[in-house]
């Protein structure tokens, strides 16, 4: 298996495009499955439309299911913080997409997204793994 790891910064933004880097690594591969996985427990993963509104909805939508308020356990950092535990819940650690002939099989308006509604750490890892068809 091929990987590598990127860095990412979400000072920002809550969702990071992350196509372009995903299509660069699987340029040179064949045939098989990429994997991109963000190794954090409070951000996730998600094939989502983005540029016409789609990904500031899908924001919203996520802000407005888990408020940052007092209202969870796990209550260290920057008020509502707890929220962000739960995300991964909601939103994958990881996609998996196919890649034929090293172009990842994308539909024509999807893109890859980092997901972190987190504002205690704006550094992110994205790991990129390539397993052979």
């Amino acid at each position: 298996m091929n990987s590598e790891l990127i860095d990412v910064d979400t000072s920002r933004r809550r969702t990071v495009d992350l196509t372009d880097a995903v299509r660069e690594f699987c340029a040179s591969r064949g045939d098989g499955l990429c994997n991109v996985f963000v190794p954090h427990a409070t951000a996730g993963v998600a094939i989502l439309e983005t540029g016409a509104g789609s990904d500031a909805d899908f924001v919203d939508a996520l802000e407005r299911l888990l408020p940052r308020d007092d209202r969870y356990r796990h209550a260290h950092g920057s008020p509502g913080h707890g929220a962000d535990h739960v995300l991964p819940g909601l939103v994958a650690p990881s996609v998996s997409i196919p890649v034929m002939a090293g172009e990842p099989l994308l539909g024509t308006w999807q893109s890859v997204v980092l997901v972190d509604l987190n504002r205690d750490n704006p550094r992110r890892s994205v790991r990129i793994s390539f397993l052979d068809g």
